[in-house]
């Protein structure tokens, strides 16, 4: 698996849980650091959060000395958090959904875009929706939001998934671009800021997914049940780092659109603007709580590929105690003072 590593060394400055805010320690009260290993699952901006936390100094706050990783796709994140080789994952809920329907102990903690932020694009010759009948479609894996997307986007076009369109795994959301460009498949399913990089070659946008307004677990964060049974309170420091970390976006979009540029590997000001403004501005939430409405769209997406995601209970693919208890402790609102 090819993976990028970033390395985060930190101290723990001490934590109250008691309170809405941390407070500091004296040397005698000192706690160990503890080292993570995170991964994100695509090169996009709604990865942004854990990015930001690293660069901001966020994570040492909480005590967490972290190591994230990018991976290809969310399989491959997936797989690592499965087999123990990272603590947190940073993906879409349908690849959560999907592993834990097939036995995996893996649960949804928070969810911090609660549509799908996508677009159908395709190469300058495609007109009509029409016209891709016959032809192919590009996405990372199947399985993951970015597969959604695509069967989403066609049904809504009333084309058949599979059968009028060829649906074609690329590996990574930043190659579908360079598919489309070499003809390999004549549209893709983009997020930002691959899509200001496909309009820039001529392509252009037959669908903006996320007009749609569907309620949809996108993005978010997922770790192992094992975690939350024996580690809640490392559960409760990290989220901490999330929700301050989505308030730093929020609040600083110079810091941001930095962070993107040097994670995104791209200095074009159009697309940086375009992504924060999306991700940042529009879709990322304050409060990253996990919903029975986004987690059951998830199930009834999954259910024409795997016939046990049928009759499931939302309820049962995500804990959102941690989200809830920074809310109802003020934790959240303090960061916005």
């Amino acid at each position: 698996m090819k993976q990028i590593r970033f390395e985060l060394i930190g101290f723990m400055c001490g934590l109250a849980l008691c309170c809405v805010v941390p407070r500091a320690y004296g040397a005698a009260d000192a706690v160990p650091v503890r080292k993570l290993r995170v991964a994100i699952t695509s090169l996009s901006g709604s990865m942004a959060v854990p990015w930001l936390a690293r660069e901001a100094g966020i994570f040492k706050k909480y005590g967490l000395e972290v190591e994230v990783i990018a991976t290809p796709s969310g399989v491959e994140g997936m797989n690592a958090l499965i087999a123990g080789e990272i603590n947190f994952l940073q993906i879409a809920g349908a690849t959560t959904v999907s592993a834990a329907v097939g036995g995996a102990d893996v649960i949804v903690i928070g969810t911090t875009i609660g549509t799908l932020v996508q677009s159908l694009m395709v190469r300058p010759e495609i007109e009509t929706a029409e016209q891709l009948r016959g032809k192919s479609i590009g996405i990372s894996r199947f399985g993951t939001t970015i597969d959604t997307g695509a069967r989403i986007a066609l049904r809504h076009f009333g084309l058949v998934p599979e059968k009028d369109v060829s649906i074609v795994q690329i590996g990574a959301v930043e190659s579908i671009v360079p598919a489309m460009a070499g003809g390999r498949v004549q549209a893709g399913i983009l997020s930002y800021p691959a899509i200001g990089r496909a309009r820039k070659l001529g392509f252009h946008e037959l669908l903006d997914i996320a007009g749609l307004n569907l309620p949809y677990a996108s993005t978010g964060i997922t770790t192992r049940g094992e975690v939350i049974r024996k580690e809640p309170d490392l559960v409760r420091r990290y989220m901490m780092a999330q929700v301050e970390a989505i308030a730093r976006m929020k609040r600083d979009r110079a810091f941001t659109m930095g962070v993107m540029s040097k994670f995104l590997r791209t200095n074009d000001q159009e697309q940086l603007t375009e992504a924060y403004d999306v991700y940042a501005n529009k879709y990322l939430m304050k409060v990253p709580l996990p919903t029975v409405e986004a987690i059951k769209a998830v199930l009834e997406e999954l259910e024409s590929r795997s016939p046990k995601a049928k009759g499931q209970d939302p309820k049962r693919f995500f804990d959102d105690r941690f989200v809830r208890e920074l809310q109802a402790n003020g934790f959240i609102d303090a960061l916005y003072r």
